[in-house]
């Protein structure tokens, strides 16, 4: 039986989101399991669905923090960067998906169901990440281009993405690419026009 009133809401939240986040970036989306993150912290199923509305939700809450992971090793990144502020942005991709790999794929591997809208707080986190790119495309187009930003930005996190997710799932390796960074980082170069 599980403890059923030793904890704040918030601190229920907090408890679960922690150990959900730990789980799955142990075991993977396809693995992780709602019942054993109840288990693991002393409590019901139901708590979690009571404190979440749902596995959805859940699954919202945990993402959620790798979203915001993610943001905080971007500037970080950023911060940190000496020249191309566009090679320290790509890098900062590779480098976040390969250390947190997991809780990184579970972004892609969950989905709402067809039709069920994005909750605002989530899609704030998802923007939040994708302005900070869009900035350092801006940065990098001449100032009459700059207009483009917004748009090729979202078409060069998808080159990005292609690069990196095939590095992790051994696809490149079998196409001969021995660098999939550096391939990345021409191909934003040449979307750009600093090729």
């Amino acid at each position: 039986m599980g403890r059923r009133s030793d904890h704040t809401r918030s601190e229920l939240r907090e408890m679960i989101v922690h150990e959900g986040h730990r789980q799955l970036s142990q075991v993977g989306f396809a693995r992780f399991s709602a019942r054993e993150v109840a288990k693991r912290i002393g409590y019901s199923i139901g708590t979690l669905y009571n404190v979440f509305g749902s596995y959805d939700g859940l699954m919202l809450a945990i993402n959620g923090r790798t979203l915001d992971l993610w943001r905080d090793y971007l500037r970080e990144g950023l911060d940190a960067a000496q020249g191309d502020r566009l090679q320290a942005a790509i890098t900062a991709y590779f480098d976040f998906a390969t250390h947190h790999r997991h809780s990184w794929a579970a972004l892609y591997d969950f989905r709402l169901a067809e039709g069920e809208p994005t909750p605002e707080d989530y899609a704030a986190k998802v923007k939040a990440i994708t302005q900070i790119v869009v900035e350092v495309v801006a940065e990098a187009l001449p100032p009459a281009r700059r207009g483009e930003a917004e748009g090729l930005a979202r078409s060069l996190l998808a080159t990005v993405h292609g690069h990196c997710f095939f590095t992790l799932n051994g696809t490149f390796r079998l196409l001969g690419e021995d660098n999939p960074l550096g391939a990345a980082l021409a191909r934003v170069h040449e979307a750009i026009g600093l090729a």
